[in-house]
């Protein structure tokens, strides 16, 4: 039962840290353009989690593969 508190402590932490991860990037954004409207703010934010630098490929390292999906 231990183990599986410390990983849902984990995730919870991972999760916890993007979230701020996040906010600051939105933060930076609004101080960088204040003059940019909601829409255009939560555009750059969509943006920079598609693809931020050091993880245009994805997060994980190694080789990246096509994901078939379950059950191909």
């Amino acid at each position: 039962m231990a183990q599986d508190e410390s990983a849902s402590a984990r995730l919870r932490l991972a999760l916890d840290l993007f979230a701020t991860g996040e906010g600051l990037t939105r933060e930076r954004l609004r101080r960088l353009h204040p003059d940019w409207t909601v829409r255009e703010l939560e555009d750059q934010v969509a943006a920079w989690l598609r693809m931020r630098p050091g993880a245009e490929a994805g997060d994980a390292a190694g080789v990246p593969v096509a994901w078939r999906g379950p059950g191909e």
